[in-house]
């Protein structure tokens, strides 16, 4: 790494991750829909001249380490100029599913296009079979519109013909257009801050500093691989289904570490699938980078550096390198899961005293749609449910949080039942489904949803069939459940369908607590009138 003042370090890598939250900020501000507006599935990310990542907030881990190849992809493809916006949302050029659609702008200084700003954020609807485009698909074309890399601003024009097209193929155009000006104005702040920082600072500078930012985080990745001990190191779980066969999908790594750097191999993973779980290489590589960023103590920025100690195999053809055109809508939110638990799996084989068990390995996707007539309007809605997290050496899992490849929030009842047409009966944590340990893991969630009209339902779910794993002894968590309640009459849903609701139906979620970490302490037996310790 080259030489550094470290203040300039310091000072550098906060005006970069400033800029970013502020976009967040005008985004979360700005959009309609209540999933971006409250529940901040969205995220924000600069990038240098190549498309590489120079830093980003604290947003959503499956939509970040994706992004650099969505803006590689529309750099191969598209022209820019100063003002344009280029959209696109296709899993096969740089996305990760149909609903998060990113936009991308340029930065010129001086009139030459010195940074990128993007942000990436999930929209309730982007037409397809179902409210929601989350379907049981089968192909990519079943699950919404497909944008390739456009230019939505051309020049700091709208393209009106974009937009329309864009507005006709969905269920709920004017919520769309209201959240894609807000990606559109959360842009524009970046771009100026950008644009601020080099009047400040001068250009060179600030292209030195987004190079070193990257060659300190890598650093501080490569220095924690050295001090995992050398080895190869396997795992393998299991998602429940694909939604369209009851078979279960495997999901196998081998982590190999020599020195300073990491071979993350899937190859001994399940083929991909007829239905919508397949993880494209963007997905996947968010997974890796998520889980090999978390294990690094000190506060660096996520970028591009912590791609460079590391090696993915994943085979093309395969449920962790999908080919087009595979369905992948749950590949984003529920293979991405299952990819973080295994690669912690085998984590716990070289790092026993630090890696925690697993947390509930699923998002809970909700969505559903049909016509409001008090409101009078078409409604499309999505949201994900938290969990139980996994148990740590010496501490217990959290309750009622989303965890690892999913960073939104709740969504608040208030907000729910003003927007839509229904009533949310209970919610609250699902108490004793963290599983049992030394440290027990954290409970899941109940929630219920009390439809006042007909509407269209998805579920993509997962760990209703395999639970969460415990470690060191720990008990797994327990396993979620999809219940429908309809005319008093209560059914076992799988953990993906797609179902008709008629006005008065009740959904209940309940979600998977995490795996508890080390063996429970025995419980003392009664002698008589005394108490004794069990031998052990």
């Amino acid at each position: 790494m080259k030489s550094y003042d470290p203040i300039e370090l310091e000072l550098f890598k906060n005006v970069f991750i400033a800029v970013s939250e502020e976009m967040g900020a005008v985004l979360g501000r700005t959009a309609l829909s209540p999933n971006i507006k409250e529940r901040k599935d969205y995220s924000c990310s600069l990038f240098n001249d190549k498309g590489e990542t120079l830093a980003q907030g604290s947003y959503i881990p499956v939509h970040l380490g994706a992004m650099p190849l969505s803006v590689q992809s529309a750099m191969r493809s598209v022209t820019f100029d100063p003002g344009d916006l280029v959209i696109l949302n296709d899993p096969y050029r740089g996305g990760t599913h149909l609903p998060d659609i990113t936009c991308i702008s340029p930065v010129f200084i001086g009139g030459k296009r010195s940074f990128f700003v993007a942000n990436r954020a999930h929209h309730s609807d982007v037409g397809g079979m179902t409210p929601g485009s989350m379907p049981l698909a089968t192909e990519l074309f079943q699950e919404g519109l497909i944008i390739p890399p456009l230019k939505l601003f051309s020049r700091g024009r709208m393209n009106n013909g974009v937009f329309d097209l864009l507005l006709s193929n969905v269920r709920t155009p004017e919520e769309r257009r209201g959240d894609l000006l807000a990606q559109f104005a959360a842009n524009e702040v970046g771009r100026a801050r950008l644009e601020e920082a080099v009047t400040r600072f001068g250009v060179e500078k600030v292209r030195l500093y987004s190079g070193l930012i990257q060659d300190y985080t890598e650093k501080f990745l490569r220095d924690t691989i050295r001090a995992i001990p050398d080895g190869s190191y396997d795992f393998e779980d299991l998602l429940d289904n694909d939604g369209i066969s009851a078979r279960p999908i495997k999901i196998a790594v081998r982590l190999t570490i020599r020195g300073d750097r990491a071979v993350v191999d899937f190859s001994a993973s399940s083929p991909q699938t007829e239905g919508g779980v397949n993880a494209n290489l963007a997905v996947t590589s968010s997974a890796v980078l998520y889980v090999f960023r978390s294990l690094v103590e000190d506060d660096i920025p996520f970028n591009t550096g912590l791609m460079r100690p590391l090696e993915i195999v994943a085979p093309p053809g395969s449920i962790v390198n999908a080919e087009f055109p595979a369905a992948c809508a749950g590949g984003n939110v529920e293979t991405s899961q299952r990819i973080v638990d295994v690669l912690l799996g085998a984590l716990v084989k070289a790092l026993p005293g630090r890696i925690p068990a697993a947390s509930q390995g699923t998002m809970n996707n909700i969505a559903f749609g049909g016509y409001d007539p008090w409101r009078k309007r078409p409604f499309a809605y999505y949201e994900t449910i938290g969990g139980g997290m996994g148990a740590g050496p010496g501490t217990a899992g959290l309750s009622g949080v989303h965890t690892h490849m999913t960073n939104s929030l709740n969504t608040p009842v208030e907000a729910l039942e003003n927007y839509l047409p229904l009533t949310i009966r209970s919610y609250g944590l699902r108490k004793g489904s963290g599983g049992a340990g030394r440290s027990r893991g954290g409970d899941g969630i109940v929630r219920e949803y009390e439809f006042h009209v007909a509407a269209a339902l998805t579920i993509m779910s997962e760990r209703r069939r395999f639970a969460p794993y415990g470690v060191r002894g720990g008990a797994p968590g327990a396993r979620g459940r999809n219940i429908l309640v309809s005319k008093g009459v209560r059914t076992a849903l799988g953990s993906k369908v797609n179902i008709k609701l008629r006005a008065g139906d009740v959904l209940r979620v309940e979600t998977p607590g995490g795996g508890g970490s080390g063996k429970a302490p025995k419980k003392p037996k009664r002698v008589g009138r005394k108490t004794a310790l069990s031998s052990s």
